[in-house]
């Protein structure tokens, strides 16, 4: 196996380390990080893994250290790195929604816009593409590094921060209201551009992004299956949410059907009464693990 062929694959350490290796464990690759090493174990002997800060990552995909990486296309957009996008994976430590950098100020500032911040001190962990952003719009402020705890900083070390939020919970309750915007972010599989020219990783890149989309599909998703009376087709049709297209197969008995259908999970507690009512019969929900679209 020595001269076997390997994908070197950055997994982000830190905050998204968690739910990066647990999304894999859904998409069918078990990954075992202990102890300190940046070198965790995979099920898979064509995968090399690298624990890798999110906001490093990309400058590593790009060197070609590494083949391919996960991270956010805010760290891609920090850095200017000359990386292949492969897919936006929408996942994150807390939430399968994007994220937010936003521009916040404390509650009781009398600043509501950015130009507002003229001549100000701004604090944060994404200094390049804030000063960007304020160059664009030609306002002159002073961008300083933060190395942590930036909900703290203003009004004492800095008069309005630039952070990342899933939900605004933490900016609320550190008394800090949103003016602005500048960039939403989720995580991207991203890959070195020579390496991606390379047919055999290539081909490995995309078969983990499939299997990666297929596990995020199936979150908060239930399949279902039932059984109905021809004459009661339409009725059964009609409670299912509409944009859903149930497969629908002949059962032996020629006056009767099957269905089998993906349902929010969200929907089921509602559907099923519904289902029932209408002539549904035999009615069994099922977990998904992974869903192709």
């Amino acid at each position: 196996m020595s001269g076997a062929k390997k994908l070197k694959l950055g997994i982000p350490k830190g905050s998204l380390q968690d739910a990066t290796i647990a999304l894999f464990e859904r998409a069918g690759w078990r990954i075992f990080a202990n102890g300190r090493s940046y070198f965790p174990s995979i099920d898979d002997a064509e995968i090399e893994c690298m624990l890798v800060r999110a906001q490093e990552m990309a400058r590593y995909v790009e060197h070609g250290a590494l083949d391919a990486g996960l991270t956010g296309n805010d760290w891609v957009l920090e850095n200017e790195t000359d990386v292949e996008y492969v897919t936006s994976l929408t996942y994150s430590k807390q939430s399968r929604q994007k994220v937010k950098w936003v521009l916040a100020v404390p509650e009781d500032s009398p600043f509501q816009k950015p130009e507002d911040l003229a001549g100000k001190i701004i604090a944060t962990e994404l200094v390049e593409f804030t000063k960007r952003y304020f160059a664009s719009k030609n306002i002159p402020v002073k961008v300083e590094f933060s190395w942590g705890a930036t909900e703290v900083k203003p009004p004492t070390l800095a008069d309005a921060i630039v952070e990342v939020t899933e939900t605004g919970s933490s900016l609320r309750a550190n008394r800090l209201r949103i003016i602005e915007t500048l960039m939403e972010s989720e995580t991207q599989l991203i890959a070195n551009k020579t390496a991606y020219k390379d047919a055999w990783k290539r081909e490995k890149i995309g078969n983990i992004s499939l299997m990666l989309n297929a596990a995020i599909a199936a979150q908060g998703r239930v399949g279902l299956m039932l059984n109905a009376r021809k004459e009661a087709l339409d009725a059964v049709i009609g409670v299912l949410p509409a944009l859903n297209s149930p497969t629908i197969s002949q059962l032996s008995d020629e006056g009767w059907i099957a269905l089998n259908t993906i349902l929010d999970e969200a929907e089921v507690r509602d559907v099923i009464p519904k289902l029932k009512a209408a002539g549904a019969t035999g009615i069994v929900e099922y977990p998904l693990s992974k869903v192709v679209l």
